[in-house]
C-alpha cells in the first residue's frame, strides 16, 4: 500500500467459515499481528496461549484454506471451478435478495456486497406497532416471531443489534442454494404482503 502504510499497526483476521470456503461449523482461524508494540505483542501471545485451541479437523481446514492447490497440483482445475461456482452463486443471490427486499412494499435492503448476511429495514404499520407493544415486545421481534410461526423462516430481528430506535430490521442469510433461497423468498413475499394487510 506504499510507504505511508508500511509502519501502521495492522491486525488481519481469517476463519475457515467465512469467505468463499465457507466451511460453516468448522472452527479454525488465524490473527496476523504486523507492526505491534513488542510490549502488546507478549501480552497478545501471553492472552491466545492461555486459551484452548481449536479442533484438529479446524485445523485442517485452515491449513487447507490457507494453502489451496498450485497450478502444478492436479486439483487445481476442480479447485478454480468450484471456487468460481461459488463466488457466482453468491454474487447472484446476494443480487436476488437485495432486489427481491427492495421490490417489496414498506421495506428496503441495502446492496449485498461483502458479507453473507442482508439486513432490511421495514417501515413498520402504525397498527404493528400497536401490536407490539401491547405483546410487550420490539416490532421487529413480533415480525419475525410471526414469521417463523406462518413459513418456517428464522431471521434475527434487528434489535438484536442495537439498531437506531425508532427503526426495525432483521437479519437474513445468503447461503442456501440458488433455488432453496427462491422459494425462500417467494415465501417471505406471501408472508410480507399478509402481514401488512393484517396490520394496514
Amino acid at each position: 500500500m506504499g510507504p505511508e502504510y508500511q509502519d501502521i499497526e495492522l491486525a488481519s483476521f481469517m476463519s475457515t467459515s467465512k469467505g468463499y470456503m465457507g466451511e460453516c461449523g468448522f472452527r479454525g482461524g488465524y490473527c496476523e499481528a504486523i507492526n505491534f508494540d513488542p510490549d502488546v505483542r507478549v501480552q497478545l501471545l501471553k492472552s491466545i496461549s492461555a486459551k484452548l485451541c481449536s479442533s484438529v479437523s479446524g485445523q485442517a481446514a485452515m491449513d487447507v484454506v490457507v494453502n489451496p492447490p498450485t497450478s502444478s497440483e492436479p486439483s487445481y482445475q476442480l479447485f478454480v471451478k468450484e471456487k468460481e461456482q461459488v463466488l457466482g452463486d453468491l454474487k447472484e443471490k446476494a443480487k436476488m435478495v437485495t432486489e427481491t427486499f427492495n421490490s417489496m412494499d414498506r421495506m428496503s435492503c441495502n446492496v449485498v456486497q461483502g458479507a453473507m448476511y442482508a439486513f432490511p429495514q421495514i417501515d413498520m404499520p402504525p397498527a404493528a406497532l400497536e401490536e407490539a407493544k401491547k405483546r410487550g415486545v420490539p416490532a421487529d421481534v413480533m415480525y419475525c416471531f410471526e414469521l417463523l410461526e406462518k413459513t418456517g423462516i428464522c431471521v434475527v430481528p434487528g434489535s438484536g443489534f442495537g439498531q437506531r430506535p425508532g427503526t426495525y430490521h432483521f437479519r437474513t442469510t445468503i447461503l442456501p442454494p440458488v433455488e432453496k433461497l427462491k422459494e425462500m423468498l417467494e415465501r417471505f413475499r406471501i408472508f410480507h404482503e399478509q402481514f401488512l394487510s393484517t396490520y394496514k
